[in-house]
């Protein structure tokens, strides 16, 4: 069974109509390096940096994607993650486990990612059952993303 191709119809009586989603944070210990490297690697912009407390925050996003934003919350204190050797292993450790970007392509972007030394921790493979060709990498501090590509 394939995923279905259209929503259920939306909830127009909803008290919470007003949701949508905005942005994912994401804690890690060194705010100059969490920068580099979603700009460098993943091309991200820093689209605003302010001070909260002790951490320094910033929202970046995706190169093209001005709808969806990660939260970069950094300073000291923060706790390691498991590094993960496999998608298999990530399904452990309870609560949030990943961020889904969409792309045309998952091969091509796997392979740029790996070009630029991103640690690829599931090879591309397809999920028939949802239409979709999924692969999964972790920046340095062990956070998940997913790469989803629609299959035809």
């Amino acid at each position: 069974m394939s995923m279905p191709t259209k929503f259920p119809n939306a909830k127009t009586e909803s008290p919470f109509t007003s949701m949508r989603g905005d942005h994912a944070g994401i804690r890690v210990p060194d705010f100059d390096a969490a920068i580099a490297w979603y700009t460098e690697k993943l091309d991200f912009r820093v689209i605003h940096t302010w001070p909260y407390g002790d951490l320094k925050l910033a929202y970046v996003a995706p190169a093209v994607d001005s709808g969806f934003k990660i939260e970069i919350l950094a300073g000291a204190g923060a706790a390691g993650r498991p590094s993960y050797k496999d998608l298999g292993d990530s399904l452990n450790l309870a609560g949030w486990h990943h961020i889904c970007i969409g792309v045309d392509d998952a091969d091509a972007t796997v392979a740029e990612l790996r070009r630029r030394g991103v640690t690829i921790v599931t090879e591309p493979f397809d999920l028939p059952v949802i239409s979709r060709r999924l692969a999964f990498f972790a920046d340095p501090w062990g956070n998940l993303f997913e790469l989803t590509q629609v299959l035809a």
